[in-house]
């Protein structure tokens, strides 16, 4: 067996150590299956960042397939299925939802084109929030009137990483409904913690004013680099961090057992980890 990098970390369990590369059961790539995290997750834990695939039948049940091998093998619990920009529309997203059965939460799309009634059974079939996606530059007035409708509801809205800057605070002090922000809330990983953009997002997460995705932006694999902006985060404000792997859909890029065991490496404290991956997810998208 390859040795684990990892056994160092707090509650390990090497009897149920897997290495994707050396040990994969017949019939799988690396691909289909992450390897098994030195720390197991607490009970009940999210991975809050699943993207839904584009395309028919055939790709969504071999995408299925995977997702749950996914989930299993991280012994995660729950999963929010993300839709992507083609597939944002509703009912994709809700159709996904309904053939994934218990434990699905759904993220979908919204836009001006998004009506009221689409919205409606959006939220009836578990979706509990819908994405802003950046298109060009920022439009605050739009994203004001696409929160109010999301807040009539009782859905959030998730802005895209590095949105609106050291500006950050202003926009989201007008916004009526809860707020997330993608990759840690910067469009790019900058220097350090102590960067003034990302200042903006610590200092509204502590503030109990939004949450924080602890993914990194562009490539989810940069795991050294986000490591001091995770440890920041989790520091300052774990009840307002969620995390998440990008699923099984960016496999051929990155592990997500890897991302996990980098994220315990990050986050030690055990009440941090139960905050991130079980009660806050749970009170955002419904337990």
């Amino acid at each position: 067996m390859v040795d684990d990098p990892d056994r160092h970390l707090p509650d390990a369990t090497p009897d149920r150590d897997y290495d994707t590369l050396s040990e994969r059961p017949p019939g799988l790539s690396p691909g289909d299956r992450p390897k098994v995290p030195s720390t197991l997750p607490p009970r009940g834990a999210f991975d809050t960042h699943l993207p839904l695939p584009d395309g028919g039948d055939t790709r969504f049940d071999d995408w299925a397939r995977r997702l749950r091998t996914h989930l299993a093998t991280l012994e995660i619990d729950r999963g929010v299925i993300v839709a992507g920009d083609r597939r944002g529309g509703g009912p994709a997203l809700i159709e996904a939802l309904a053939r994934l059965g218990d434990g699905m939460r759904g993220v979908g799309v919204v836009s001006p084109e998004t009506s009221d009634e689409a919205l409606d059974r959006m939220a009836a079939a578990g979706i509990r929030g819908l994405r802003v996606l950046r298109h060009g530059p920022c439009n605050f007035d739009r994203i004001a009137v696409e929160a109010r409708r999301l807040a009539q509801r009782g859905l959030h809205i998730e802005l895209p990483g590095g949105i609106a800057g050291e500006n950050l605070a202003d926009l989201v002090a007008a916004l009526p409904c809860p707020v997330v922000l993608a990759d840690c809330g910067v469009a790019r990983l900058p220097g350090g913690p102590d960067d003034p953009a990302f200042d903006a997002v610590r200092r509204l997460a502590g503030e109990g004013r939004g949450y924080v995705k602890l993914m990194a932006p562009g490539d989810p694999a940069d795991t050294d680099r986000l490591a001091p902006f995770v440890r920041a985060l989790a520091e300052t404000a774990p009840e307002r961090c969620l995390w998440g792997s990008g699923g099984p859909l960016d496999a051929a890029t990155h592990d997500a057992g890897v991302l996990l065991d980098r994220f315990f490496d990050s986050v030690r404290d055990p009440a941090a980890r139960q905050a991130i991956l079980v009660d806050t997810p749970a009170a955002l998208y419904g337990g």
